[in-house]
């Protein structure tokens, strides 16, 4: 299989990151700088990430509202233009979360749509709710840490002017851009839509104002620090918006929406399993497909686990009996050796 490349891409290797494929791309998972160094830098300062993987779907049109209200679980009418909101596509069978999707509703007095989702689902999102995969024509640029809007506010005024969860249209350099106040790091940030062809300009302006890049791998360990789902990990085929504690995102008094009677059905017999967030001794993580042992029990099985940077000991979060309680002592099976921990709230690392 042919990978898809970021327009940035030159710009990854030319600074010697480490590339991998992730969803169908390739894509940059580390600088020489490390994972650790490029996670505390986003905690203390700025970093930015190439999130050109994610999907971009434009839906726009006299029915553009009523199709994605009709088909996400959301509610749309909570937010207007300029917004962002974060929702679930859903399995009409069982209501397994499809994938799960921020929607940028685009300033100004149309009903114009970029729904994101993640790399690999693209195609699905887009075959159920219309509308044009625009991906290819732009990058995203994700700006993180607590200094990220100032920093950005340096070569990108218009940008960093962008609020938590608002949409703003600015040109950056005469060329339109789409901003959003959204990120995946559990730090305040943008997201910057640019066209493919002025990726690269940005990209060094960014780096000249002070912000080093990072990879994916430390996308991954700021996103579970924040205990922010990962779609084929805590969400997916057979996993729920409420087993994954994500019940907030379903509008339910909403008349229609793809999966509502299956997720109705379980909202009204009970959950049967839930997330839950673990944490370990020592700097040895768990392991996603790890068992989870309560009272010498298997009882269930970890889903995302890893090193926190921060905090400087392993957490994890598994899914476990509903009833589980908080402080609860377990063990997790790590290729047949005995890690000890226990059950703990999340997020592990508050903002």
């Amino acid at each position: 299989m042919t990978l898809l490349t970021s327009p940035l891409d030159a710009a990854h290797r030319e600074l010697g990151a480490t590339m991998v494929e992730f969803g169908g791309w390739e894509m940059p998972i580390a600088y020489p700088s490390g994972t650790i160094e490029e996670h505390l830098a986003c905690r203390r300062h700025a970093v930015m990430f190439d999130v050109s993987h994610l999907g971009t779907v434009r839906i726009d049109g006299a029915d553009a509202f009523d199709r994605l209200q009709s088909t996400l679980t959301n509610d749309l009418a909570k937010i207007g233009p300029g917004r962002a909101q974060y929702t679930h596509l859903l399995d009409a069978d069982d209501a397994s979360v499809v994938d799960d999707i921020i929607v940028w509703w685009r300033p100004g007095d149309t009903a114009e749509f970029d729904v994101m989702p993640n790399a690999s689902n693209t195609a699905g999102v887009r075959s159920a709710i219309g509308g044009v995969d625009t991906t290819a024509d732009r990058a995203v640029i994700a700006v993180q840490g607590p200094d990220a809007r100032a920093l950005v506010s340096t070569v990108f005024p218009a940008a960093a002017e962008t609020g938590r969860f608002r949409v703003a249209s600015a040109d950056y350099n005469g060329t339109p851009c789409t901003i959003a106040g959204t990120g995946y790091t559990g730090e305040p940030g943008l997201e910057i839509a640019i066209p493919s062809d002025a990726a690269a300009s940005l990209w060094q302006a960014l780096s000249g104002a002070g912000i080093p890049p990072a990879g994916l791998g430390a996308r991954d360990t700021l996103r579970l620090e924040a205990a922010l789902p990962l779609h084929g990990h805590e969400l997916g085929p057979g996993i729920t918006s409420l087993q994954a504690g994500l019940g907030w995102v379903v509008a339910w008094d909403k008349p229609q929406f793809v999966g509502r009677q299956a997720a109705l059905a379980e909202r009204h017999a009970g959950i049967r399993r839930r997330l839950f967030g673990i944490v370990t001794d020592g700097r040895r993580p768990a392991r996603a497909g790890c068992a989870v042992l309560l009272d010498g029990h298997a009882v269930g099985e970890v889903t995302s686990g890893n090193f926190s940077p921060v905090l400087g000991h392993g957490i994890a979060l598994a899914f476990l009996p509903p009833d589980t309680a908080e402080g609860a002592t377990l063990v997790v099976d790590v290729r047949g050796k005995e890690l000890p921990g226990r059950v703990a709230s999340t997020p592990f690392v508050h903002h």
